[in-house]
């Protein structure tokens, strides 16, 4: 059982982030992943009667988490993929913001049941979105080894993804793998003593991107951003690892998640977007000692041109 006392997720880089809106009190605002609300509390605090926020998560246990603040709040349970549609619904054609802060909240790992941390002996779930239909069950034991090895390298950025999923295959030809104590025996013998814990951290990641389609949605929504976004408008990230790091450098920089550099006629670079620091930001040593979770995290911030 999951220990309510602990707090929900604790924001990340809470005041830079939402300092990079740059929030008019009037302006209208959206946070992709509301999950326990600290961002989106802090925009709140800046925006004034007539502002607007739109809160996006797909699980369902962030709506406890929900302000009273009706009518400049609208919660919206859904994968931040569909942003465009949510927004046309509610009859907004542009925003002045858009802020997400991406990777798993310390809810998912802190809750026993969910199967997302191995410090806990739980069934493989890993969804985001318990309503969804593919869980980590169905990838470790359902998926061919040499699927599993793509995603294992894709995902994982495992080096020895090949021989990882050779290691479940054989696990699970003598028995189903059901819990994460099960995977996790599977397949800490292939690591050195020393790295186990950050090498098995990479086989849960890569099954957790799986499950969740982690690439593909936050692609479909940093385009959404990008469109929605008026002149002047800002799309702040966090990011917690290489590969969505990557996405949304490309997206800031050239306007699509492949870094593809369009060009007009003249030969002049196209992009929606205008990076405004090549450097990015991270936790401070204070943060990092409070918040040890946040020590990978990096913020990304553009404007839309």
């Amino acid at each position: 059982m999951s220990d309510m006392t602990l707090p929900y997720h604790t924001p990340v880089l809470l005041h830079e982030s939402v300092d990079g809106l740059a929030i008019r009190p009037d302006g209208v605002y959206v946070d992709v992943t509301f999950g326990g609300g600290g961002h989106s509390r802090e925009i709140l605090s800046r925006l004034g009667p007539a502002g607007r926020l739109f809160g996006f998560d797909q699980d369902g246990d962030s709506e406890r988490n929900i302000p009273a603040d009706e009518p400049r709040f609208t919660f919206v349970r859904s994968n931040f993929r569909y942003l465009s549609n949510w927004m046309r619904y509610h009859g907004i054609d542009a925003v002045d913001g858009v802020l997400a802060d991406l990777g798993v909240s310390g809810h998912h790992f802190d809750d026993e049941s969910r199967g997302f941390s191995f410090r806990f002996d739980a069934p493989l779930d890993m969804r985001m979105n318990q309503k969804a239909r593919l869980s980590a069950d169905d990838v470790v034991n359902g998926y061919s080894e040499e699927r599993l090895a793509d995603i294992l390298h894709l995902y994982g950025e495992l080096h020895n993804a090949r021989r990882v999923a050779a290691a479940i295959a054989a696990a699970r030809s003598k028995a189903h793998i059901a819990t994460t104590a099960q995977l996790v025996d599977a397949v800490a013998k292939l690591f050195p003593r020393e790295r186990e814990k950050k090498e098995v951290t990479k086989v849960f990641q890569a099954l957790r991107i799986e499950v969740n389609h982690e690439m593909s949605a936050l692609a479909e929504m940093l385009t959404a951003a990008t469109e929605l976004l008026c002149s002047g408008g800002r799309l702040v990230v966090i990011t917690y690892h290489s590969l969505e790091d990557r996405i949304v450098k490309n997206v800031m920089r050239s306007g699509n998640s492949e870094g593809r550099v369009e060009q007009d006629f003249f030969g002049r670079t196209h992009a929606p977007l205008r990076p405004l620091s090549n450097k990015v930001v991270t936790p401070s040593a204070e943060e990092l000692e409070a918040n040890p979770r946040s020590r990978s995290a990096k913020l990304r911030i553009a404007e839309k041109a």
